[in-house]
């Protein structure tokens, strides 16, 4: 059965509009009217299962109906700025979904939509009209329904004839007489002063029509006989205003609208550029809904080796591979199983291997494949693949291109980059998730040698389409340089990091805990004496009665639940009561204890005696390294305690040292680069102390005169300047008023006024851009610099002050990191980096080569990038890490 779909196109953007929170993409413009019209475009032809599609679209402001009555609209407020600059990504869109599109000068949508009802009723078509304008009651017949949104744009009230007797006891042509009687306020439509929907319908119940209503105005009593008398021009105008013109000179054809639905590709590239990623996830692209379906339009030949053919066939065809997928289950690399691994090749064919054939003999021409540095391979994550191969006694080499650093520096804002979502992202054919193939949590199950084959034959094929996409974005970006000098090359250096591990000396860890303990039982003992009962510490709720009804301390924060007792609470109340102080050193002691006492003994691996960590790449938006299993980056060094962890990290080696390399204040000399300003520079060219100069400065006083509270104010602002730190923040970490903070930093900016400047420019070329860049190019896309919330669009700003900073220091020691790798490699020497954490390198090396190393790293490390002004680099060394500190 044929079917017509018409869509009010300014009316369902601007209920969309208002009923969604504004979002933004990460270009800064504003998606929240598109993604509203997007979803109903899905739901309508989810469930209408549309013949024929049009949306119309009012051509201007000027119409007919202002000929006439010049005030006609005139009380509308203007349209927001945020929604006007979406109405041209409405009309992509609607392209995107293959839905023909109309306007025409001098007429609104109303009235094409009418002249198009008309034409369709007469040819028996059926027509849902979708529009959230009561006026478009008036057109509603025996095959056209009109379908008004109720909340939003996600919910309809569908009008027959029927319905509109049902609900105003009115034949659907009577609407325009219950305009021209209470007038339409949106519309600016006058009609009779005092005449409500209820009167109206009063009047047209008994008597059918404005005309009947106003030649029969004396038998109506009251007050309301002269209104209707003294207004009845009005009247009549009224109604004619809400008459939607059916007879619009539309020289389209009912058989153009005919509608075959939408191009997979075509709408996934339109959802990829609006950073639609929840409808990426969700919707099949190419119109199915179950797997089975893809499959059936996707059709992949994926051939399983065997054993049998594993040495000869297949090692025939290992010179035609060009893309491998190494399937690699559980989340530390370290501890995962490879289950798979799919290959495709130069001529388009599939292969899959079962993880049980790699440690066979007849695998010898695949390990030397995948070990061979000159046989060229797209993969997926070859920094996770290589740890977990190397597990089974199998190298990674020869790896060309990788979609996983690709995908993320072209996008670090996107939380994940699964070969799923790449496909949606850039238009390609879609490939089932995980999820949906090996079930998630305690459901996750390996399917049997088929499903498993061609799923990963398709992430095999996937990979090879995306490298040339992938590669010309990166051409586009320019950031050429940042993947393959940079992230690229890292990758291996991780991985060979981590398959090293460090050693720890597990009986000096047991030996720290048990210190630990026995100053954690002193702690509790102390603390149970000051509050005068024995309590639960780990219990917010007994803690919160202890410190402010006990002990009748003020209350600072309110929770839900009850009192707040967070660290910042307590850093509150310390000098309020000596327990207090207690507490807070228990907590930290206690951390030590669980996370790296106990944390750390339990991911020493047996067979090596070490700790290997994994380094996540593509995980922070600044292009800072993150560690897990264990994380080495956040051992708490303020406490002692904390820093004594540090002795258990020992040399893997007899008389080896370690030896630790530190950049100085990386951050501030990285600002005073960027933002060129001249007093900053002056310091670092001085080798003086970045936060006495700025004491210095400050407040006006000589070096000599700047004493130990100068200095550490000083420091305050410094690094809160690097961060976008706000009057306020700037209070909380000074404990001074927060006038007081903002004298400081204006005091600051006035004598560093090149800072000021930049982070006013950066700001102007965020707002601008949607995104800012590192030196190498490294870019953070910031969808809410433009935000009209104030919360929002600040902490945007303060992001984009700070990410070229801190993004570029992350960008130098990741460079010096594989450029330190490259020349110990190149010297031949035995020295091994084993560690990154934030701005240093930790390393073992034998002694003989203890010279040397203090000579080679801080020279890499100082001129990994060139600035302005001079890195410079700590060295130290000792018989453990906490020695070389």
């Amino acid at each position: 059965m044929e079917k017509l779909i018409l869509i009010d196109g300014n009316s369902i953007a601007s209920r969309a509009f208002y009923a969604l929170p504004l979002l933004s993409n990460s270009s800064g413009l504003h998606t929240n009217a598109v993604f509203g019209f997007t979803t109903m475009l899905l739901k309508l032809i989810e469930e209408e299962k549309p013949t024929h599609f049009l949306v119309a679209f009012d051509a201007g402001k000027a119409t007919f109906r202002h000929e006439g009555y010049k005030e006609y609209k005139g009380g509308r407020a203007k349209t927001p700025p945020e929604l006007s600059e979406q109405f041209p990504l409405i009309r992509e869109l609607v392209q995107s979904f293959g839905i023909k599109q109309f306007e025409l000068p001098g007429y609104e949508a109303d009235d094409i939509i009418g002249t198009l009802t008309r034409l369709a009723d007469e040819k028996g078509l059926d027509v849902v009209v979708v529009s959230g304008d009561k006026d478009m009651l008036q057109l509603a017949s025996d095959r056209v329904t009109i379908a008004l949104t109720r909340k939003g744009v996600s919910e309809v009230d569908r009008f027959t004839p029927e319905a509109i007797r049902d609900k105003y006891g009115l034949a659907p042509k009577q609407i325009i007489d219950l305009k021209g009687l209470m007038g339409d306020a949106s519309d600016n439509i006058p009609g009779i002063p005092g005449v409500g929907e209820k009167t109206a319908l009063k009047f047209l119940h008994q008597y059918g029509t404005v005309e009947e209503v106003l030649a029969n105005a004396d038998e109506i009593s009251g007050k309301i006989q002269d209104k209707i008398k003294e207004h009845a021009d009005d009247a009549r105008m009224s109604k004619e205003l809400a008459t939607i013109f059916r007879d619009v000179p539309i020289e389209m054809k009912l058989d153009e609208l005919q509608y075959d639905g939408f191009d997979g590709p075509t709408l996934g590239a339109m959802f990829r550029k609006l950073e639609f990623k929840s409808l990426l996830d969700k919707m099949d692209l190419f119109g199915g809904a179950s797997s089975e379906g893809r499959a059936d339009r996707e059709a992949i030949d994926v051939e399983i080796v065997t054993r049998e053919t594993l040495g000869g066939p297949f090692a025939d065809k290992l010179k035609d591979v060009e893309a491998v997928h190494i399937e690699v289950v559980g989340e530390n690399p370290h501890m995962a199983d490879v289950i798979g691994l799919a290959f495709h090749t130069k001529d388009g064919a599939s292969l899959f291997v079962a993880s049980e054939l790699l440690d066979t003999p007849e695998a010898g021409a695949l390990r030397d494949f995948l070990a061979d540095e000159n046989a060229g391979k797209i993969v997926y994550d070859m920094h996770r693949a290589e740890v977990a191969l190397h597990w089974r006694g199998i190298e990674l080499r020869g790896v060309d291109f990788d979609v996983l650093i690709a995908a993320y520096l072209l996008d670090p804002t996107e939380s994940t980059h699964t070969l799923s979502e790449l496909a949606g992202r850039y238009g390609l054919p879609p490939l089932e998730a995980d999820e949906a193939v090996f079930g998630k949590g305690a459901k996750f199950k390996l399917p049997e040698a088929g499903p498993l084959s061609e799923h990963l034959g398709r992430k095999a094929a996937l990979l090879h389409k995306l490298k040339p996409v992938l590669r010309g974005e990166l051409e586009k970006g320019e950031m050429n340089r940042l993947y393959y000098e940079l992230e690229f090359p890292l990758a291996r250096v991780l991985a060979s990091m981590e398959k090293r591990g460090v050693r720890v000396n597990a009986d000096g860890l047991k030996q720290l805990g048990g210190e630990l303990g026995k100053s954690i039982d002193q702690l509790v003992e102390g603390i149970y004496r000051g509050a005068g009962v024995e309590f639960n510490l780990n219990s917010p709720k007994q803690l919160g009665d202890i410190l402010f009804e006990k002990l009748g301390l003020p209350v600072i924060k309110k929770t839900k639940t009850g009192y707040s007792t967070d660290a910042e609470v307590l850093e509150k109340l310390a000098p309020y009561h000596e327990v207090v102080s207690s507490i807070l050193i228990y907590r930290q002691l206690a951390k030590l204890q669980s996370t790296y006492v106990e944390g750390l003994l339990k991911e020493i691996r047996g067979e090596t005696g070490k700790v290997h960590t994994y380094y996540q790449q593509t995980i922070a938006a600044t292009g800072r390294l993150s560690s897990q299993f264990p994380n080495l980056q956040n051992i708490p060094i303020r406490l002692e305690e904390g820093r004594k962890i540090r002795k258990v990290f020992v040399p893997s080696e007899p008389d080896w040292l370690m030896l630790a390399a530190d950049y100085s204040q990386i951050e501030l000399r990285v600002l005073a680069h960027i933002s060129g300003d001249e007093k900053m520079k002056e310091a670092f060219f001085g080798d003086m102390d970045i936060h006495t100069k700025t004491a210095m400065d400050v407040f006006g006083v000589s070096e000599s005169e700047v004493d130990a509270n100068m200095r550490r104010q000083a420091k305050a602002v410094n690094f809160g300047i690097v961060y976008g730190i706000s009057d306020y923040g700037l209070s909380q970490n000074l404990n001074i008023t927060r006038k007081e903070a903002a004298q400081f930093i204006e005091q600051y900016f006035a004598v560093f006024q090149g800072v000021r400047q930049y982070m006013d420019d950066i700001v102007k070329q965020a707002r601008a851009n949607g995104y800012v860049t590192t030196l190498l190019q490294r870019r953070r896309y910031l969808p809410d610099i433009n935000a009209s919330n104030f919360n929002l669009r600040s902490f945007a700003e303060r992001t984009a002050m700070n990410s070229p900073i801190q993004g570029t220091a992350a960008d130098i020691i990741k460079m010096a990191m594989v450029q330190i790798e490259e020349r110990m490699r190149r010297d031949k020497l035995r020295s091994r980096m084993l560690l990154q954490v934030h701005d240093e390198l930790v390393f073992e090396v034998p002694k003989d080569e203890l010279e040397t190393m203090k000579r080679l790293v801080p020279e890499v490390m100082e001129s990994a990038l060139k600035l302005d002004v001079p890195l410079k680099v700590d060295v130290s060394y000792g018989d453990n890490w906490y020695e070389a500190k």
